[in-house]
């Protein structure tokens, strides 16, 4: 069962779970379960994507009810007219602010294509050092990023943190293998920590500006309270939890 976070007669939204693929794909052949498939069946009716998440990303993702409600959200997307902010907790300690503007390379299946222009702005919320050794440093360092891409390329923001060496952490295709094993191992964080925290535009109906928030997966907040950053969680609107014991045990 899907957490359905908003709801009208011509869109719906879930806040999908780590791991859960939008739609059936060739390169996931072996998965049964689909967002797509899913929330149809729990609504009885056909559903249309709107947008995409990656399958290791959690948070907003949304649906049309009807054809006709499909183009105009999409073409928002297209023109920059959907205000979307994520959040990750990336290797290293960030700039406080920054704004990556790098073109972003085609995967392999699409090489005969030419690079795309691609903008994500972050700023840092938190940051945190480990007495835990990764490679050849004795501790390790991590930081709460907030991130607001401009652009929607595939895999933009996995892409864009590896250009400047602040990879996410559990990202197995774009990230640091050392960090994701430690996070696997010693925190048990085997997922990606990259989450669609809120979507917002102008309904395409009534001209309204609809905000879409997904609350963090539980364990991404859990990970978020054993290092401290329980007030930047409540800054941002994004606790749920206040019990979970904060230490590092």
């Amino acid at each position: 069962m899907l957490e359905i976070i908003y709801e009208d007669e011509s869109y719906v939204a879930v806040n999908k779970p780590n791991g859960l693929l939008v739609h059936r794909t060739r390169i996931a052949e072996e998965k049964k379960e689909f967002a797509l498939q899913m929330l149809r069946d729990q609504l009885g009716y056909q559903v249309y994507a709107a947008h995409r998440l990656d399958r290791g990303t959690s948070g907003v993702l949304l649906f049309a009810k009807t054809p006709g409600a499909v183009a105009p959200i999409v073409q928002a997307f297209e023109e920059k007219r959907v205000d979307k902010i994520y959040y990750a907790i990336v290797r290293g300690y960030t700039p406080e602010k920054d704004t990556i503007d790098s073109p972003i390379r085609p995967d392999k299946d699409h090489k005969h294509k030419a690079p795309q222009d691609a903008v994500t702005h972050y700023e840092q919320l938190a940051k945190v050092e480990l007495p835990i050794p990764v490679g050849r440093y004795s501790t390790a360092r991590y930081s709460l990023v907030k991130v607001q891409p401009e652009t929607g390329r595939m895999h933009q923001i996995r892409k864009h943190f590896a250009h400047i060496r602040h990879y996410i952490i559990g990202d197995r295709r774009h990230g640091d293998w050392r960090h994701n094993q430690m996070f696997r191992e010693q925190l048990e964080s085997p997922i990606m920590l990259l989450h669609s925290a809120s979507l917002t535009f102008d309904h395409p109906n009534y001209g309204s500006v609809i905000e879409i928030k997904a609350p963090l997966a539980p364990h991404f907040e859990r990970l978020c309270l054993k290092f401290g950053w329980e007030d930047v969680l409540q800054n941002e609107g994004l606790t749920q939890v206040s019990t979970i014991d904060s230490g590092m045990a």
